[in-house]
């Protein structure tokens, strides 16, 4: 059964939600931008206003041991218990790391997701995966968490601008490819360059669907869940090179080209249509540029693979297609193939 719901009112659906539990105290998660943009819309419901706020500095790169102290150690001190319920008000980065917060303090306590990006909506904020980056790896340290429930409201999304809708629109381009032939065509006749809200609206419902039907059916990531990892392990990669290298990426940027290099190694392994391959290829091209990654690279980029939570062995593990639709878990490559998807990618 889910536990999300798309909203235009995100007040009073908020309201109906708190309204019977018999939770002691209220905490509300931000970084520094949702304090800022999105908390204010919230403050009309005075359980909200009258709470306990907690405030990270916004970013991925905030995402680790030292901000989650932060949580831990205010909720600590403000009197928080197993009764208390934690309200995590933003992206990605914020439902992850509260969603960890909250599971761990105190062995558990309940929390509430309200994702204020797409990314986030279509992403981190469904599915129950919680965690932090740790020593240079994305989300190196977790749990399966699943929120008590999460708000959707589209009205947040109109505050972001281009590459943060571009960044979300990464991962309904995946959710697509691992579904069906009707929705990667629907998907790919999106206008990134005009956005029109009640398209987008259904196209993330439509995407939850997938992704909860996903989840419902493997909730500990043991099979088909990990059709969800579709361009995660050359992506989650290049993401954290490029957070040593001094120029972060957005994380649907690099879903976006690790699609595309995810694809080719389906093409070459387990002959992935050639001509889905190239929509893919020119509809990434022309929405998100190409990564930028030289031979000199290629080293770094296969340690960073190599480290990758969803290996379970010492290859590295991939989800691949042989069609839209027809997923192909727990597969390896050689370096050279590796090699290969990132000059395709580059080309």
């Amino acid at each position: 059964m889910s536990n999300t719901t798309v909203t235009n009112d995100i007040i009073t659906q908020l309201e109906q939600i708190t309204a019977p539990w018999g939770c002691d105290e209220i905490f509300v998660l931000t970084d520094t931008h949702t304090k800022e943009i999105c908390l204010p819309k919230l403050h009309k419901l005075d359980k909200i206003k009258n709470s306990h706020h907690i405030t990270i500095p916004a970013g991925d790169a905030n995402k680790g041991i030292k901000s989650l102290k932060t949580i831990w150690q205010y909720l600590s001190e403000n009197g928080a218990t197993r009764k208390s319920v934690l309200i995590n008000v933003g992206g990605g980065m914020i439902t992850d790391i509260g969603g960890f917060a909250a599971a761990t303090f105190k062995r558990g306590i309940e929390h509430i997701n309200i994702s204020t990006t797409l990314l986030g909506a279509v992403d981190a904020a469904t599915g129950g995966k919680t965690g932090i980056n740790f020593l240079g790896l994305k989300n190196e340290i977790g749990a399966f968490a699943p929120a008590k429930a999460v708000l959707i409201d589209i009205n947040f999304f109109r505050t972001l601008d281009s590459k943060n809708i571009r960044s979300g629109f990464a991962e309904m381009i995946k959710h697509a490819l691992i579904s069906s032939k009707k929705d990667w065509n629907e998907t790919l006749q999106f206008n990134l360059e005009e956005i029109d809200f009640v398209e987008l609206e259904r196209l993330l419902i439509r995407n939850i669907e997938i992704k909860e039907a996903i989840v419902e059916a493997d909730p500990r990531e043991t099979g088909v869940r990990k059709s969800l990892n579709l361009g995660h392990t050359f992506a989650h990669a290049m993401e954290s090179w490029s957070y040593t290298s001094g120029s972060p990426v957005l994380h649907g940027y690099a879903v976006a080209w690790g699609l595309v290099c995810e694809a080719y190694l389906s093409f070459i392994k387990l002959g992935f249509p050639k001509d889905e391959l190239l929509k893919l290829k020119y509809f990434v091209r022309e929405n998100y540029g190409t990564y930028d990654c030289g031979c000199n690279d290629h080293d770094k980029l296969l340690k960073l693979m190599k480290h990758d939570k969803k290996n379970e062995s010492k290859e590295i593990n991939f989800t691949l297609l042989s069609d839209v639709g027809e997923i192909a878990i727990n597969q390896t490559a050689k370096k050279e193939e590796i090699i290969e998807c990132f000059d395709f990618l580059a080309s």
